[in-house]
């Protein structure tokens, strides 16, 4: 007998994930003591912040290990409120925050509450790899409108515009930009708040690489549009700590309150313990912001030089964040090939852009959040592996 499932497995199937299937089978080959090179995975080389696990030890050594709010605790909610107020300007409370287990969960959390079957979801392509699969979670028809290489990655409006039927509930996207590293600028901005707000439309913003932009803050659509705006974030990224699963989403109260349903089904609350790191992590934001500003900067310059002047490729520069994309079209080689290629002879795993969407077709995306000696030793084989092509 045939065994049937929802069709929500068709409507969650990845787009792109032979691209992963690389970073796995690299990972592996890691775990082997194979001389593998990672760079395909944002996950930074650095340990959270000793005092943030110093307060989760001595939460769960104090018992806290219970039960706790489904969108969490009231010091914590009180704490991303006032840090999203220095950030954008934009006034909330704790009201308007609903802490989950990432940006991840507040991407899905997002797309059930705000689109369903018949109806259609606007998002900027290239967009990180989850978001088709969230999207179609809801029932809803992910629109893609291109923030093209021709434009540095920023957004063509005028296609927005036209992607606009009496369908659309939400615009879907991320500033700074993951793979890219592009911030929407200020004219961007305003620009999608008065096609949201002419439109009646909400706008997601994943803001979770905000911390790591200049002066750790981008331009604000929420300070725009308020009332329609939700804002993603999280500590993966800006403290190390990717494994903690700590995020949030900040919107208005009638939208949390619809959170709150959702997360008591799927989540039912972060464990206390994280809770506590995650108040010790938010206390030092600015430090821990500004120390891994640095570290990616020294990175990103490092990448740059290494691989500039490398025939074959030509290098985006990024804004702010932990990747590079390299344009990789001259080579010949289409992007599943190249990668798969360096991987095979160099040893050395990156991502294919095609898992991001249609307007990274030709480039390839580097994460740079690694040793620098290891930066060193991959540039070294990515020159070597170029060279190879060129000479045929």
């Amino acid at each position: 007998m045939t065994r049937r499932f929802s069709p929500l497995v068709d409507w969650i199937a990845e787009e792109g994930s032979d691209a992963w299937a690389l970073h796995w089978e690299a990972r592996n080959a890691l775990a082997r003591g194979e001389d593998v090179i990672i760079l395909s995975v944002g996950d930074p080389d650095l340990d959270t912040p000793p005092a943030v696990v110093d307060a989760a030890v001595k939460a769960m050594r104090s018992g806290d290990t219970h039960y706790t709010e489904s969108i969490g605790r009231p010091a914590l909610r009180d704490a991303v409120a006032a840090m999203h107020v220095a950030r954008t300007g934009q006034a909330v409370t704790a009201a308007n925050v609903a802490v989950l287990a990432g940006t991840q969960n507040g991407l899905f959390v997002a797309s059930l509450c705000l689109a369903g079957h018949g109806e259609d979801v606007v998002a900027l392509d290239p967009m990180y790899t989850t978001y088709p699969a969230a999207i179609g979670a809801s029932g809803a028809t992910l629109v893609r409108v291109p923030a093209p290489a021709s434009t540095g990655f920023h957004p063509d409006l005028a296609a927005l515009e036209a992607a606009i039927t009496p369908r659309t509930r939400a615009i879907f996207l991320a500033t700074p930009n993951n793979p890219t590293g592009v911030i929407l600028s200020e004219a961007d901005c305003d620009g999608i708040a008065d096609i949201a707000r002419r439109h009646g439309l909400w706008i997601v913003s994943d803001e979770v690489y905000a911390g790591i932009a200049e002066g750790g803050r981008v331009p604000s659509l929420a300070a725009r549009l308020p009332e329609r705006t939700l804002t993603l974030g999280s500590l993966s990224k800006s403290h190390a700590m990717t494994g903690w699963r700590v995020g949030w989403v900040i919107g208005p109260e009638d939208f949390i309150v619809h959170a709150e349903n959702v997360a008591l089904c799927m989540l039912y609350g972060l464990p206390g313990f994280i809770q506590e790191a995650a108040l010790a992590a938010l206390a030092m934001r600015e430090e821990a912001e500004s120390s891994i500003r640095d570290y990616c900067r020294v990175r990103r310059d490092l990448m740059f030089r290494e691989l500039k002047d490398t025939p074959g490729i030509r290098l985006s520069w990024p804004d702010a964040g932990m990747f590079m994309l390299i344009d990789t079209r001259a080579t010949g080689l289409s992007t599943g090939d190249f990668v798969r290629g360096l991987f095979d002879t160099e040893r050395v795993s990156l991502l294919d852009g095609a898992a991001f969407g249609r307007e990274t077709e030709g480039f390839v995306r580097v994460c740079f959040a690694a040793e620098e000696a290891q930066l060193l030793d991959a540039a070294a084989r990515i020159r070597r592996y170029c060279a190879r092509i060129a000479a045929g």
